[in-house]
């Protein structure tokens, strides 16, 4: 006998049309469960999850097999013993799948849904009276288990829809008058659903009730925000405004609405999706679920060429079948080279022509004729993609009134003015993708045959889908060129544009809309100013600060222009009041300043952001190292800079800016007429980088600036960039780099005439040359530098020499010296200001303490020097001292506290990247840890 399972509404099981009494809650609860994957393996952890939840975890596999067994011992008798299978893992249900009515119902929804797409209302009232009459109370009545209450509920909603989507195929046939009651009572149970509140509005008019309507929706509305504090929705509100204004569009006997209602005219007209349409999966999957509840409008916005339209079409195609009544597609010409957006009115023509309205029926009135629209679309479930928007404001008239609609939006701004959309910011693809849309255009052998030419063409494209494009469509249409060919002329930023431009696809014509259109704007004049000056500049970001400086305007208008440069997508945010500009945007940009033929002006603009930055990063060396200030004496900017207050501001203004700051270094000394800015930006930029550990960049910035300073003949400039990069390669333990720059510092600043700027060379010499073993030399330079920093009654100097004098006496064993030394140099440091190099006192005095077993001493001075090089910013020195504390500790046998220190300095050296990762999981894996190369390295 075929037995059926019911669960739309009590539970049930028959066979051959005879009850089936099943006892048991875990039974009833297993095999309505089975039933409803009927014919499909469900796993015994899934089982066990739902039918026992958290039940005892040992013995529910147990318990699963015996309920299992007892309800084939109870079935048998009806249906044989083959109809609950046990597979591998699992178990099945073995019962045709119409034999299920919970099965059963949406297959026959899916069939009336089909039949009024078709036009034929009537099988479709049929059949959704036949799916619907499967429900016989709640579902899954008298079913117990942790499952039930989710599956009740899916049940329910599939239930509520499809009788919704039933009373429109009724309204439809001119069943109103029999849905008045029937939708009263369903809103009775339902009082919060809109979509039913608007099917009665509807059936009292037609009714001849239109008071009665406007009532419901009051009533509507009323609850709404008693219970929700929320006014109804879109759709709602505009069918009201129909009631009011007795729209000829919701009555039932009108042309226009016979044609919607009755066998309504299908637009398909998406354009074919794009065959290598690449990544953009989890895109897809957000804008698709957005798409999933109607009414909804989801916009798309980012740069030109970075696919919005490709995406829109394909997420269309992916959803369009959700929409019985059509998808139109209308490309607004918002950013298209060559032509003006369309106006309102056009749109709108357009789109009334796509339903079924033409010639003289078309209003020449914009407020008409979006009036017709709406009421066009009132009862449709319709897909409107709106494709390369200009502004909100063009987008507004077009947005359809139905609650089944559903819009995509693609325009180069953020469409925020609208209400109730899900925006999506289109950024570019990484590499891995754009590898892989260069060889579905190209072919992967091409691709695969040259990788690294490969490489440098995506990364010259920068990620945007339509470069992309271009570069391949060149490569296919030159089968004979090799990529490395193309690779190699892309190299040349002056020709790149014109290498990104093949047949229609033109990414310089595709960035020149935006600009076109802030030149038409008056209130756009400003930003297309400033898009030709920022194309003077190489820097990664820009932010207002500096972008004031490059212009001489006030901040408020500086913001006002980047903000505009952003809305049409010529810059991209960066954080907070900073941007970024894409390459092949930036050489765009440049293109602008070249055509505006001002060198002389363009020069002080870029020397203005130049001083900008000298100025400031002057400020923030003497924040994080006040002992600077005789090293940057000579250096003057032309413009104050910004006022930083702190070394926790200096801190973070170097974080935010160190890769602006290496990038203006390395423009300013491509200018050749103006070395001083150079030398001087160079200088000031060392210790803000050094506190981030940007070591590499500070050695080449060191190095090239001694090149240019040597073919100046400029021995003062030269002079300091061997000090500071000698300074560098001690820190790192390069150590006979070290003594040959500041051998060569000493020799040009006595060139220079400049014996006060000696004493910082001589100490770093000195430190130097005792790391390598030589203590009389380092005893020499430290003597010498400290007489000249006595003469020029420079106390800090004087403080450091004693700290470094001390620390070789450390290393000589001399503890008594060491320490008297020491305390010394302590001494002089109080009262200075320089907190860090304080500290660093205080952590050679510790030093010399735990030589001399002065335990207590040694543990005292390196909890201050910590405090200290805390205070001033200098992570490594904590490192450094937090070492020492460790070491102190472990002296004690106190071995966890000793770890405990030892592991925060690692982490600090990780930090600034003074070790790898690789290197500190090595030392934490030794018994006792050896002392990290970087403290090694220092005096």
């Amino acid at each position: 006998m075929h037995m059926r399972a019911k669960v739309l509404g009590p539970w049930e099981l028959t066979a051959g049309g005879e009850a089936l009494p099943l006892h048991g809650s875990r039974r009833v609860s297993l095999l309505a469960r089975l039933a409803l994957s009927a014919g499909q393996v469900v796993t015994a952890r899934q089982l066990l999850a739902d039918v026992w939840g958290d039940g005892p975890a040992a013995t529910a596999p147990k318990q699963l097999h015996i309920v299992v067994s007892k309800i084939r011992e109870h079935l048998s008798p009806y249906v044989g013993d083959d109809v609950l299978v046990t597979t591998a893992g699992g178990y099945r249900l073995d019962l045709p799948r119409d034999h299920v009515d919970a099965i059963e119902f949406p297959r026959l929804v899916r069939a009336a849904r089909a039949a009024r797409r078709q036009g034929e209302l009537a099988a479709a009232d049929r059949t959704f009276r036949q799916a619907l009459a499967l429900w016989r109370g709640e579902a899954l009545t008298d079913v117990t288990g942790g499952w039930v209450q989710i599956e009740a509920a899916r049940l329910t909603e599939e239930r509520l829809t499809a009788m919704e989507d039933h009373v429109d195929v009724r309204l439809a046939r001119g069943d109103h008058n029999a849905v008045v009651p029937e939708l009263i009572a369903h809103l009775t149970e339902h009082r919060l659903r809109e979509r039913p509140s608007g099917q009665l509005m509807l059936a009292l008019y037609r009714a001849g009730r239109a008071s009665e309507a406007l009532e419901a929706y009051q009533e509507t509305r009323r609850v709404m925000l008693a219970e929700l504090g929320l006014e109804p929705g879109v759709a709602l509100r505009r069918l009201q405004q129909a009631v009011l204004r007795r729209d000829p569009a919701l009555d039932l006997t009108t042309p226009v609405q016979r044609v919607t209602l009755g066998r309504p005219a299908t637009p398909a007209e998406l354009p074919a999706g794009t065959p290598a349409f690449t990544a953009r999966d989890l895109e897809v999957e957000q804008l698709a679920k957005a798409l999933s509840s109607v009414p909804a409008i989801v916009a798309v916005d980012g740069p030109g060429g970075i696919g919005k339209s490709a995406l829109a079409v394909h997420l269309a195609h992916t959803v369009a079948d959700r929409f019985p009544d059509g998808t139109i597609y209308l490309d607004l010409r918002g950013s298209t080279p060559g032509l003006q957006p369309l106006s309102a009115l056009d749109c709108l023509g357009r789109l009334l022509r796509s339903l079924g309205v033409g010639g003289s029926a078309v209003p020449s009135d914009v407020d008409e004729a979006a009036a017709r629209f709406r009421s066009l679309t009132a009862t449709r479930e319709l897909l409107l993609i709106l494709d390369n928007a200009l502004d909100a404001r063009q987008v507004r008239p077009l947005l359809p009134a139905g609650p089944g609609c559903a819009v995509v939006v693609t325009s180069r701004q953020a469409l925020t003015p609208l209400d109730g959309v899900h925006h999506l910011s289109l950024t570019g693809l990484d590499a891995a993708e754009s590898t892989s849309l260069l060889a579905r255009i190209v072919g992967p052998e091409r691709v695969h045959g040259e990788p690294e030419a490969a490489e440098r063409i995506v990364a010259l494209c920068g990620g945007l889908p339509l470069a992309l494009r271009v570069a391949a469509a060149r490569l296919v249409a030159r089968p004979d060129w090799r990529l490395s060919h193309l690779a190699e002329r892309l190299g040349d930023a002056t020709r790149r544009l014109d290498l990104l431009q093949h047949a229609d696809l033109a990414v310089r014509a595709s960035l020149s809309v935006s600009l076109r259109h802030l030149r038409e704007e008056p209130s756009g004049q400003d930003a297309a100013h400033l898009f030709a000056l920022l194309g003077l500049l190489d820097l990664p970001t820009h932010s207002v600060a500096a972008t004031a400086a490059l212009t001489d305007w006030h901040e408020h208008r500086v913001e006002e222009a980047l903000d505009s440069l952003q809305n049409v997508r010529l810059l991209e945010p960066a954080g907070p009041a900073r941007y970024r500009m894409h390459d092949l945007v930036r050489i765009h940009a440049r293109e602008q300043a070249g055509d505006l033929s001002e060198p002389g002006r363009h020069a002080a603009a870029v020397r203005g952001v130049l001083h900008h930055y000298l100025a400031t990063a002057k400020t923030a060396s003497l924040l994080l190292d006040p002992a600077a200030a005789l090293a940057l004496s000579g250096y003057e900017a032309d413009r104050p800079g910004i006022a930083l207050g702190t070394a926790d501001d200096a801190s973070d203004w170097t974080e935010q800016e160190r890769d602006n700051l290496v990038a203006a270094c390395q423009q300013a000394m491509a200018v050749q007429d103006d070395p001083q800015t150079a030398f001087g930006l160079v200088a000031t930029v060392y210790w803000p980088l050094v506190s981030k550990g940007l070591n590499h960049e500070v050695i080449e910035l060191q190095t090239r600036a001694i090149g240019i300073a040597v073919a100046c003949g400029d021995h003062a400039a030269e002079a300091m960039g061997n000090h500071l990069l000698g300074w560098r390669h001690q820190a790192l333990g390069r150590l006979p780099d070290a003594t040959r720059h500041l051998e060569r510092a000493l020799v040009c600043w006595e060139r220079a005439n400049r014996p006060e700027r000696m004493m910082s060379t001589y100490n770093g010499l000195g430190i130097a040359y005792a790391q390598m073993g030589r203590f009389d030399d380092a005893l020499d330079a430290m003597e010498k530098g400290r007489t000249l920093a006595v003469a020029s009654g420079r106390r800090e100097f004087q403080a450091a020499f004693l700290g470094n004098t001390a620390m070789i006496y450390v290393k000589l064993g001399r503890l008594t010296e060491a320490i008297s030394t020491g305390q010394a140099g302590v001494a002089l440091w109080a009262g200075l200001g320089h907190a860090y190099r304080e500290g660093a006192a205080y952590d050679t005095l510790g030093n010399a303490y735990r030589r001399a077993d002065r335990i207590d001493d040694a543990e005292s001075a390196y909890r201050t020097a910590i405090e200290l090089q805390r205070q001033g910013r200098y992570p490594f020195g904590v490192a450094a001292s937090e070492w020492g504390l460790g070491q102190t500790y472990h002296d004690q046998g106190r071995r966890a506290e000793a770890w405990a220190c030892w592991r925060r300095a690692l982490g600090i050296l990780r930090d600034i990247e003074l070790l790898t990762q690789e290197e500190v999981e090595r030392l934490l894996s030794q018994d006792v840890p050896e002392t990290p190369a970087p403290i090694t390295n220092s005096l």
